[in-house]
């Protein structure tokens, strides 16, 4: 494992300390003279770096062994020169033990997470972020983690790996909702409901190309065609899905929908779009030649989110005002309870292979207001799509909304809504998900309540 899996710059941004002295190395020379030939040998001693580590928990129990010794009952933070690699193992009561091999070949400061016991996601980062973060997306490379802003002005791009600030998008006019990119990661489409508008981004520039209108009302989730020439988003508060032709950024259509539509995902043939009805909990599809649409599903509850697995057809929609997720058959438009959840689920993705389902949960509502901080802790479940089992389960802040999987399928990110953080976890393999047990479903069930 790499040192920049384990690095992070933990809530703020913490610049990385130069060692500031200069390190004098000793040498030695051996010298053989004969009437034929001469010999000349130089070592050079490796060069010690600055190490500063700290450990959550705090009270947690520290070795580190280096090249030259072992330290034990080491106090946090720590702060030390010594040279790579460095092997550090960390146990704390309820947590599950840490041990890692670094190596480094310039100063670090590093942030080592343990996890609660039977955990088997594991924390890499955890790091503060702008107003209320609404969602989180990895770019394509999974090099970068855009972040929106809806109580803000623009989009913040991080390293996911370390919380590292590593660019920011500054949109006019208001907050930021979604964010998609195309397949080649060259250009992100961001949301912005107060202009129902979308913002077309050059990713690799930061700079905004242009401004697509949607002629709606409270623009939200955004969905590309197939062969990305088309770009349907839709309206909250005007009840309709606009279609964009992205070649000349004009609104072809604005499509009748049900109330409230909030989630939107088409087929891998570009034929059918499928719609989720906030309001009265539909899933409604629309086939895209002859405009005619249907509701095939109505809950009664609040249809969120939509995601979709290409090579099955699978689709499946996160009913937040029921707590739990159901999935579609897209062939046969068959509809059934795929699985329940935590109360209040909202964003919901799939693993790139299509074996496991992230949800995440925002936990029971404030009576007042779901403004304020609630009852209970959010959670994100981790299930097998195979069985419907679960396969972990993690403890998140208040109320959890913005969730991604990477791209390569190793990396899950979250973003807790009221506190206005972003957690990335290390995703293991999927055979030691499906052989462990549930993790830590079981034991996350009696510390949501707070």
């Amino acid at each position: 494992m790499t040192i920049k899996r384990w690095s992070l710059y933990c809530f703020f941004l913490l610049a990385v300390v130069s060692c500031g002295q200069a390190i004098s190395t000793s040498t030695s020379t051996t010298s053989v003279t004969s009437t034929t030939s001469t010999t000349s040998t130089t070592t050079t001693l490796p060069t010690p770096y600055r190490l500063e580590l700290n450990v959550i928990p705090e009270n947690s129990q520290i070795t580190i062994e280096t090249v030259d010794e072992i330290m034990t009952d080491i106090q946090v933070p720590v702060d030390l020169y010594t040279q790579s690699p460095v092997k550090v193992s960390i146990e704390a009561e309820g947590f599950e033990t840490l041990s890692e091999t670094v190596t480094f070949d310039t100063d670090q400061n590093l942030v080592f997470y343990l996890d609660k016991k039977d955990q088997l996601l594991h924390k890499i980062a955890e790091w503060r972020s702008g107003g209320a973060p609404k969602q989180v997306a990895f770019t394509p490379n999974g090099e970068e983690l855009w972040v929106t802003q809806l109580v803000g002005n623009g989009v913040e791009i991080f390293d996911p790996e370390t919380g590292e600030l590593q660019g920011f998008v500054d949109l006019p006019d208001g907050g930021s909702v979604e964010i998609i990119f195309n397949r080649e990661g060259t250009l992100a489409y961001v949301s912005q409901m107060e202009t129902a508008s979308v913002y077309e981004i050059d990713v690799f520039k930061r700079e905004i190309i242009r401004n697509l209108d949607t002629e709606g009302y409270w623009s939200k989730v955004m969905v590309l065609s197939p062969d990305e020439t088309t770009l349907w988003v839709s309206n909250w508060s005007s009840n309709d899905v606009s279609e964009i032709d992205l070649s000349t950024g004009e609104v072809i259509e604005r499509m009748r929908s049900v109330i409230t539509p909030r989630g939107l995902w088409v087929t891998p043939d570009g034929l059918k779009l499928y719609v989720a009805g906030f309001e009265n909990g539909d899933i409604e599809v629309i086939d895209l030649e002859t405009r005619e649409s249907k509701v095939i599903h109505r809950t009664g509850g609040a249809m969120r989110h939509l995601t979709g697995n290409p090579e099955t057809g699978i689709l499946y929609a996160s009913e937040l005002g029921k707590d739990y997720i159901l999935s579609v058959d897209t062939a046969t438009d068959e509809v059934e309870i795929f699985a329940y959840v935590d109360n209040v689920p909202n964003t919901i993705d799939l693993s790139p292979d299509g074996k496991v389902l992230y949800v995440s949960s925002r936990g029971r509502n404030n009576p007042e207001s779901y403004h304020l901080i609630g009852p209970e802790w959010g959670s994100i479940a981790v299930i097998d799509t195979a069985t419907g089992e679960y396969l972990d389960a993690i403890i998140g802040g208040n109320q959890p909304t913005g969730l991604d999987v990477s791209p390569d399928g190793t990396m899950l990110a979250y973003s807790d809504f009221l506190d206005h953080r972003v957690t990335v976890y290390q995703i293991p393999p999927y055979e030691e998900l499906r052989n462990g047990n549930g993790g830590r479903w079981e034991a996350h069930l009696s510390e949501i309540v707070k």
